[in-house]
């Protein structure tokens, strides 16, 4: 999980034409905080992203995870060995939000994603268990979970507008699906080869 760099977010950054701001695009294994009225941008399939926003210190970041395994059944909590990355996706987000002044009672979060979009995943529904996954996480840490999108069978782009907490979502066309399960496949492949970096700890 990897906080972009100033040279990454330079090189992702855009104009977002919908809304005609200034966007960031997070990319599978991605997830940036920023004080900055832009939009922060993803599509997602059957990997999830959480936006989380602080509304009095007007912060808010977006993450893009997938649980590394597919060979579980049943929910992912929190506690499980697939679900590690998960976990660390999560605190790496809210470590970056506690540190330029967000607060934990304030946290609202929005998440989507989930979809079933990778073919040979059936079995496992890997949509499924991250969207479970990180619905567990923000009722354990008593985060406000204010909006969703989740399962089904629709690939989603997502904006999401850290300074007001406000997002736009709206459906792939077909022809973009194809290629967003590619990218997710080959993430996944890349998370059950790697371990996941050590620990991280909420403060």
């Amino acid at each position: 999980m990897n906080r972009l760099s100033e040279e990454a977010r330079a090189r992702l950054r855009y104009r977002e034409r919908s809304f005609d701001i200034a966007a960031v695009k997070i990319l599978p294994g991605e997830f940036y905080v920023t004080e900055e009225d832009i939009a922060l941008t993803t599509t997602l399939g059957s990997c999830v992203a959480a936006c989380i926003h602080d509304p009095v210190a007007k912060v808010g970041g977006m993450n893009h995870f997938m649980l590394p395994s597919s060979q579980s059944e049943g929910v992912a909590n929190p506690v499980s060995n697939e679900a590690r990355y998960g976990v660390y996706a999560m605190e790496l987000l809210l470590n970056e939000l506690f540190r330029l002044g967000a607060n934990r009672r304030r946290l609202q979060a929005r998440v989507f994603g989930g979809a079933h979009v990778l073919p040979g995943m059936s079995v496992s529904h890997v949509g499924q268990r991250n969207a479970e996954f990180v619905r567990e996480f923000l009722r354990q840490e008593a985060i406000e979970l204010v909006a969703e999108k989740m399962v089904g069978k629709d690939a989603l782009k997502v904006c999401f507008f850290p300074a007001t907490g406000r997002t736009w979502v709206k459906p792939l066309p077909v022809s973009d699906v194809n290629s967003l399960a590619r990218l997710e496949a080959q993430h996944a492949r890349r998370l059950r080869q790697r371990p996941v970096a050590g620990d991280v700890e909420l403060f």
